[in-house]
């Protein structure tokens, strides 16, 4: 038996038969997977929807339309505070003023000089507040026809416009 194991050769190694070299096909693999992603990324952003991009005016005007439903539903103090907060909001990004920083005296002080407004919504922007503040913080018994007359305060100051007498 030992006779014959050294009568036979060892096995020779494996005979590399690849006309191309290991690093082509890794560069090569990796070009394509590249060109793959980049087509899939251009493809992405060319088919894409384009976002639209709704102004701070018709962000709130859909904010005051979406809790117009809930007039009846919320408790005047709390509808109050939501309206203040959207029309608050608006003016931040509308006018670029620090509203949701000051007491509502200090805002219309703020603006008692601004050319931003005119002298009806100025107007109409005191009342709102010194509706919202009565409700809030006096604890005023609102009722849903003034949470609805806040809704319309707040909705014609948006519009940019006065208020129209029922």
């Amino acid at each position: 038996m030992m006779l014959l194991a050294q009568a036979l050769p060892d096995i020779a190694p494996p005979v590399n038969y690849s006309l191309v070299p290991p690093w082509m096909i890794f560069v090569g693999s990796l070009v394509v997977l590249t060109i793959i992603g980049l087509a899939i990324w251009y493809g992405r952003r060319f088919f894409r929807k384009k976002q639209v991009t709704l102004s701070p005016r018709e962000r709130a005007l859909a904010a005051l339309s979406e809790i117009e439903s809930e007039v009846e539903r919320i408790a005047p103090y709390q509808f109050s505070i939501r309206v203040s907060n959207i029309l608050r909001r608006y003016v931040v990004e509308q006018f670029d003023l620090p509203m949701t920083r000051q007491t509502s005296v200090e805002f219309l002080n703020a603006i008692a000089s601004a050319p931003n407004f005119g002298d009806e919504e100025k107007a109409l922007l005191a009342d709102f507040l010194n509706r919202c503040d009565l409700i809030k913080f006096a604890r005023y018994e609102a009722t849903p026809e003034d949470s609805r007359l806040l809704l319309d305060e707040a909705r014609q100051f948006v519009k940019g416009g006065a208020l129209v007498p029922a």
